[in-house]
């Protein structure tokens, strides 16, 4: 029995759930979709918070500047660039099958710097919001002060009188780590037995602790909630929940936008753009996502694509349950390569507030991710880790089904042709060079 009913009677009532059991690399486009006007109230959050979060981000840029030499060449400001993948584009079309329409394009938060993947979006901004709170409320800074004095021996003393916790899969906890431990502070991350070897290495070279677990994200979460609970002096970093880390990510829509107009690429109604989003737990993608649709309105379409082994996002949007629900209810094992995208419950606030503005999900397979890492390297020199491939696919997703979403959005087939689909490239920059090689050659042997 899950909550109360068989499995033959969930099947019965959302028949997508069998070949989500069944591990079938599934599509679900969104019928509860709304305009953008309708449905951006039910995030509760509104362009002022996204701009006051963007004006932060701008007043840590010279403590940035100081602190990581690496984002001197953009100014202290983390942000990534997109790159045209023309070359994939025809291998992509070939073996699915299909003819691939528009222009296909990669948003490199795979090279982000400081922590390489999409959380140093949100988490490096939680860090920053938490450490300006304090500062401000202790005199040690005032809204008017170059940032950059944080920077000082004196500011990492005030701040070592604090703590932070996080609970994640990898990526989170060494944005977390690398720029709360820059700062001072006594960073703990608990990591679920997904995270790779390397990162845990990475944050301890940092002077972070490392707390592992044998089970998965969920009891790292909530171990690190539970830590920060009996703790005044710590802060704990709610990758389920957070407002803050949400706001971190939903900056990227107003900077895309930006970037796509002086690529010269038109957004609107005939020029429609798509963006396919790795999901884990839903944090990164759902900020990212609000923030598109705040820049782009109707005319972006955001598609979330999750593994096989760990469809949480899309079993908690289709059944309307969010996280009264798990993967491993059905029997579903959460076990994936993809170790950014290993969650079995995904977030209710992400879920229940961008319900009505996400437009479609889809699984992929472990194998095809491996498959696309080779593929993508071999085509474009891109090297990524395998979760930063789950959006891959989706263009192909999209296009298969004409009669379906498209016609639904009455997208014509001359919008198709000139619309624009951009994969977010999740992480990879940092995998170490010996793990890098065995993920391609895993991805070139099932390539063949």
């Amino acid at each position: 029995m899950i909550l109360g009913r068989t499995l033959e009677s969930w099947y019965a009532s959302y028949p997508l759930i069998r070949d989500l059991v069944a591990l079938q690399e599934t599509t679900w486009f969104n019928p509860g979709v709304a305009p953008v006007a309708q449905a951006l109230g039910d995030v509760g959050l509104t362009a002022a918070d996204v701009a006051d979060a963007s004006a932060r981000l701008a007043r840590f840029a010279s403590y940035l500047r100081r602190a990581f030499p690496e984002t001197e060449c953009s100014a202290g400001i983390i942000e990534s660039d997109i790159v045209p993948v023309a070359h994939l584009q025809p291998l992509l079309g070939e073996r699915y099958g299909q003819t691939l329409n528009g222009a296909l394009w990669l948003k490199r938060d795979s090279h982000l710097p400081i922590s390489g993947s999409i959380k140093a979006r949100g988490g490096i901004y939680e860090v920053l919001k938490h450490a300006e709170d304090l500062a401000l409320a202790g005199g040690l800074l005032t809204l008017d002060d170059d940032y950059a004095l944080l920077h000082s021996d004196k500011a990492r003393a005030f701040f070592g009188q604090y703590k932070i916790a996080v609970g994640s899969t990898g990526n989170l906890g060494m944005s977390i780590g690398i720029m709360g431990a820059a700062l001072g502070f006594e960073v703990t991350v608990h990591m679920s037995a997904d995270a790779r070897q390397w990162k845990k290495d990475k944050l301890r070279s940092h002077g972070v602790t490392v707390i592992e677990y044998a089970s998965d994200y969920s009891v790292a979460v909530a171990q690190g909630r539970q830590q920060a609970e009996s703790d005044p002096a710590c802060h704990f970093v709610d990758d389920e929940n957070s407002v803050n880390l949400f706001l971190g990510y939903a900056v990227a829509g107003e900077r895309l936008k930006q970037q796509l107009a002086a690529a010269q690429i038109t957004v609107d109604a005939q020029h429609p753009l798509f963006v396919y989003l790795p999901c884990g737990v839903g944090g990164a993608p759902g900020g990212v996502a609000f923030g598109l649709k705040l820049a782009f309105g109707d005319a972006v379409h955001c598609i979330f694509a999750e593994p096989t082994h760990s469809p949480c996002m899309m079993l908690g949007v289709y059944t309307g349950l969010h996280d009264e629900v798990s993967v491993q209810d059905f029997g579903i094992d959460n076990v994936t390569a993809a170790d950014g995208l290993a969650v079995g419950r995904a977030s209710g606030f992400v879920g229940k507030a961008m319900q009505r503005l996400l437009d479609g999900f889809y699984t992929v397979s472990d194998e095809e991710m491996y498959s696309l890492l080779a593929l993508m390297e071999r085509s474009e020199g891109l090297r990524l880790e395998p979760s930063a491939l789950a959006g891959v696919p989706g263009i192909a997703r999209v296009l298969a089904d004409q009669q379906g979403y498209l016609a639904r959005t009455g997208l014509d087939q001359q919008a198709m042709a000139n619309a624009t689909h951009l994969v977010w490239a999740t992480g990879g920059n940092m995998v170490p060079a010996d793990e890098m090689d065995a993920y391609l050659a895993k991805g070139r042997e099932l390539l063949g």
